[in-house]
Parts: structure tokens; sequence; C-alpha cells
């Protein structure tokens, strides 16, 4: 593998300049450009054709080759899935910090291709599956834990890897054009629509003929064509070294946040200073001072252990106001955030028990029968399809109705997709309550196209609550932080997973197990599913909340600005009016 020379790129670069691989300033005839995004673009490629190859149909290995309960099934699912999500702020952080973009990409892709080939074995291996289950007793007998290591193994490996990748690959692939230069810039948006088309065809090959694979031919042939393609990723990833250009690693803003919290507590008992314009660095400060927050502000208020000239320049003594505010604009996202969560929560549901629910439905076309899993098809296409609409028909109409330029703003989207997420759960229980009557008193499967509503409805929530959220947290990032608020996003998908598996483990020990059954025609998920809606609900009303009392970062500075052409224009009137009156009481006088 060919290495970057970080020292030489910090000798023949400064801050934000773009190197070669030998530290040297690019050559833009040589480096970057289609021909290094594209090799990039392969690397995402292979990392969304093995993680949602194996997301989307791993509940049904579970439930029906390890005999796991179903609620434990789709915890497991989604527990990965969180974990890979939330490795993604790790992946930034070691990229900021140490490795760049680069280094990153390959170490953690290197990674994910060792898990999905341990995970590979791990469903080949006859030793690590128990015995089938006796027909005529109905009895099975689940995995042990000493079975389940292997599984456990590779699928948080992957995680790690899949983590690593996700973190990065669209920034590196970002730095391959020149926002300077017109025509780089302009080629610089379509990289970004084919990085999303690129993880749309990812996503629709593996749940079709990768999950067709797996449910058909062997789950060890599924998940070594999975690993095939991974390992491929990273060789065309290092093949292209050559041709990349590269940005040096600038520090994790992370650092910055740590460090301004840290300095608020230890200086919490010291007195505010009588103007704000006796903090530190205030007069040369980057971003205008606010008001919120304001115990944060202690961390840059320069006390006796900063009062040296040195000390003052040691941020680990004294913050300085720009540091500050930075942290008090990510502070400002935290609620909203926090109200994102359960979008991704009830998207879970498409992973776990929606692919369930097909195991227990009519599945025939003809004399094919579509594996459960392939359903996801039409979540991926209701995706695709909203995000297209969105663009050529909702924000043009939206743009009409409010005179906005960006017809939509960003919390609107997010508003629109936590109601069609409410939606979805509502076509979820009703769907479910269907199949079950019709299972338990006429023994009868109905069609698993009717799940295709459920699938549609979050498939179109997706396309307005990714595209918002993920606008939300780049556009309302201070300067410098872009990299870590695309982390807090990726940490949203993360908690929502997560208060998944939350959600059904209550649900299970508070129902005794009652709710949520491997026969789901003894269960009733469909109250699950009422209880999703009903907290989307609550969770809508206390967005909205939220939603109304934020300002947007370029509301908020223009109001700034406003105030202090205000307080400008009302000093020069002020000094204007004084010296009018002193020069005629000189007149008087004389």
């Amino acid at each position: 593998m060919v290495l970057v020379d970080n020292h030489a790129a910090k000798d023949g670069a400064e801050d934000g300049t773009l190197v070669d691989f030998r530290g040297n300033p690019v050559d833009k005839s040589r480096t970057g450009g289609w021909l290094a995004a594209g090799l990039i673009l392969g690397t995402e490629l292979s990392e969304r054709i093995c993680v949602m190859g194996i997301s989307m149909n791993l509940v049904t290995y579970l439930v029906g080759d390890l005999h796991l309960p179903a609620s434990k099934s789709a915890n497991i699912v989604t527990n990965f899935m969180g974990t890979l999500n939330l490795l993604g702020l790790l992946g930034g952080f070691l990229a900021d910090a140490k490795l760049g973009r680069y280094l990153t990409v390959a170490i953690f892709a290197s990674i994910a291709a060792l898990g999905v080939t341990l995970l590979t074995l791990a469903t080949s291996i006859r030793s690590m599956k128990p015995p089938e289950c006796d027909s005529r007793k109905g009895h099975c007998i689940a995995a042990s834990s000493q079975q389940l290591a292997l599984l456990y193994t590779a699928l948080y490996t992957l995680a790690l890897g899949g983590g690593g990748i996700k973190s990065n690959v669209s920034g590196f692939g970002s730095d391959q054009f020149d926002p300077s230069d017109p025509k780089e810039n302009k080629s610089m948006i379509y990289f970004f629509n084919r990085f999303y088309f690129c993880i749309s065809l990812g996503s629709l090959f593996a749940v079709t003929v990768l999950v067709y694979l797996q449910d058909n031919v062997g789950r060890g042939w599924g998940y070594g064509i999975s690993a095939g393609t991974m390992v491929l990723g990273v060789a065309v990833l290092i093949g292209g070294t050559t041709f990349y250009r590269f940005k040096k690693p600038q520090g994790s803003p992370l650092t910055i946040i740590w460090r301004v919290l840290f300095l608020a507590w230890r200086k919490r008992k010291l007195s505010y200073p009588s103007d704000p314009a006796f903090l530190n660095e205030y007069h040369n400060a980057k971003v205008p001072h606010t008001h919120m927050l304001r115990c944060l502000d202690k961390a840059a208020i320069i006390d006796d252990s900063a009062t040296a000239n040195e000390n003052s320049k040691n941020r680990w003594i004294v913050s300085t106001v720009t540091e500050v505010e930075k942290v008090k604009m990510v502070l400002k996202l935290i609620p909203i955030w926090s109200t994102c969560i359960l979008f991704w929560t009830v998207y879970s549901q498409m992973n776990t028990f929606t692919i369930e629910q097909a195991t227990f439905m009519n599945r025939n076309v003809g004399n094919f029968a579509i594996p459960a899993g392939s359903f996801s098809f039409f979540l991926f296409i209701s995706i695709l399809l909203f995000t297209s609409v969105n663009e050529r028909v909702t924000v043009r109409i939206a743009r009409r109705l409010t005179h906005n330029i960006q017809g939509l703003t960003s919390l609107q989207r997010v508003g629109i997709g936590l109601v069609l997420s409410v939606a979805g759960m509502v076509a979820s229980a009703l769907v479910e309550r269907l199949r079950r009557d019709r299972a338990i008193h006429d023994n009868f499967k109905i069609r698993a196209f009717w799940l295709v509503p459920q699938f549609f409805i979050v498939g179109a929530g997706e396309a307005f609550a990714y595209v918002g959220q993920l606008e939300f947290f780049i556009r309302e990032a201070p300067e410098g932080m872009k990299s870590m608020s695309t982390g807090l996003f990726l940490s949203t998908l993360s908690m929502g997973y997560f208060v998944s598996s939350l959600l059904v483990s209550l649900v299970t020990k508070v129902t005794k197990g009652s709710w949520l059954k491997s026969n789901l025609n003894k269960g009733k998920l469909d109250l699950f599913y009422w209880l999703l809606a009903v907290l989307g609900v609550i969770n809508f009303l206390v967005f909205i909340v939220f939603s109304m009392r934020h300002q947007y970062k370029v509301q908020r500075l223009s109001s700034l600005e406003d105030s202090t052409k205000e307080l400008k224009d009302w000093k020069d009137l002020t000094l204007g009016n004084k010296e009018k009156k002193l020069g005629a009481e000189e007149k008087e006088e004389a």
C-alpha cells in the first residue's frame, strides 16, 4: 500500500491546500477529477452492497436458521446497524485528527472486508448452526452462545469497517474537485448526485440478487459475493492512490468542544465581566458574540492563570470567543437532533419486523417465490422516486407558495418525513391486523404485496427526512465543524436503531412476550406498530415546538448585523446631537 506522507504534506502545503500522494502541490491535469472520484465511488458501492445485503435479510437467518426469538433477532439487527452508524463518529475523528480521509477509508474498508469474510465462514460452517427443527414435535433448539460468537465477531468487525467508510468516503470524493474552479465546482454537484445513486444502486442489487442467492442458493454464496466485492473495492481504492488529491488532517473539532466545556466548568465560579468586550479575542472573533448559553462564555474569561501573554495563547487555559460561539452553535442543534431519532426507529422496522411479516405471507408470483428480504426493493424505489419528485415538483410548487428560493426549509422537510413515518406505522398496523386475522380465522395467507404501502410511505418519508436532516446539520454547523456535524447526523440513525432495540426489549418484558413472538400469528405485532405511531405523534409535536424556536444561522447572523448597525446608527446620532448642542452653546457664549 502506498501511504501519504503527512509530514511532507505539512511541509509542502498550507492549511486547506490539496497535495498529491508524495505531499507536493497537486497537478490538476494528473490528479483528481472524475477518474479519481469514480474509483472512490467504487468503494462506497462495495460497502453498500455488503451492509444492505446483510442487514435487509439477516433477521430471516436468525429466526429461520439459528432459531432465535423474533424480538432477539430484531435487536441483533438494529444493534448492528446502530453500532455501524455510531462508529462513523470514530472514523470521522481519526480522519480529522490524524490519519486523513484516504488512510481512514483504506484501513476501514480492509476491516470491513475481513468482517464480511468472517460472516461468510460463520454462515457456511455447519457446526456454527443448531440442528434443524423437529417437524413432528415442533421443537427447535436455538443457537448457543458459542455458535453465535463468530457471528457477533463478524458483524461488529463489519460495523467498525463500515462506520469508518461511511463518515469519510463522500468527503474524500469531494476533495477530488476544486470548488474555486467553476468547472470542477459544477462537477462536485454531480458527484453528490452520483454518490447517492451508487448508494441506491448498491442497495437495489443487494435486496434483489444477493437476497435471492442467500435464500435459494446458500448464505455462504450470498455473503461470499459480498466479501469478494469488498476486497475488490479495497484493491481499486488502493490502486488509484497516485490519482488522488489529499487534504492533510486539520485536527478534530471535537477537541475544541471538549476544551470549551472543560474550561467553562473549571471557571464556573468566576464572575462574568462587566462588558463582553473583555472576553478573550472578542474584537477578533470570526463569529459574532451572542448571549445564549451564557455559561459557556466563562471559558473565554481571562483570569489570573491567563494574564501572561504566553498563557493567553494556550487554549487549555483560555478559549477564544470564536471557539465558544462555535460550540454554542453545535449545542443549539441538539434539540432538533433529539427529535430526529424516532424517525430512524420507525425506519429500522423495515429491516426487521416488516421482513418477518413477509415470511408469513404469500410471496409467490406464479411458480416463483420472492425472497422476503427482496420486498425492501419497494422501499428503495420509493426513496429514488420521491427524491426526484421532491426536486422537480414539490420544491417548485413550494417556491410559488412560500416565495422562498429554497421552497421547503430543511426543518419543513424533516417535519414532512416525521408525519409520513407515523402514517407508515399506521399502515403497518392495519396490514398486520388483516394478515393475522385471515391467517387465524380463515387459515389463509394474504399476498405479501400488501406490505408495499408501508414500504412506500416510509420510503417517501426518508426522501424528505434524510435530505432535510443532512441539509440542516451541514448548513447550521459552524465553519470547520461540518464533518463533525455530518457525524452528528449519522448518530441520529445510530440512536434510532438503539431506541428500537430498547423498545423491543421493554415491550417484550412488559407484555411478557405476548406482543412480539417468533410466530407472528400468535403475537400482536400490530399493537407494537400502534405504539410507534403514538410515540411518533408525540415526537412530532415536540419537534414543532423546537423548530418554531430555532433561528437559522443565516437569520441569526443577519439579526446580529442589523442590531450592530442599529447600535452604530444610534451612537452616531447621539454623538451628532451632542456636537450640535455643544456648537449651539458655543455660539450662545460668543
